[in-house]
């Protein structure tokens, strides 16, 4: 069977959730995971640099 409501929440979010990812540089992707930086600051990252360890 299909599945009428995949990704449907994504449409209520800012430009559908996606921008460019301040880790890596990469454009009009999916901004979806959330990531604490030393400082204390969150940031929406993407799929990539969700884990990615920083230099």
């Amino acid at each position: 069977m299909s599945k009428n409501n995949r990704g449907k929440a994504l449409w209520k979010l800012p430009a559908r959730a996606r921008g460019t990812c301040p880790v890596c540089g990469s454009t009009r992707i999916k901004l979806l995971y959330t990531r604490t930086q030393q400082d204390g600051q969150k940031l929406k990252v993407c799929k990539k640099c969700r884990t990615r360890v920083s230099a």
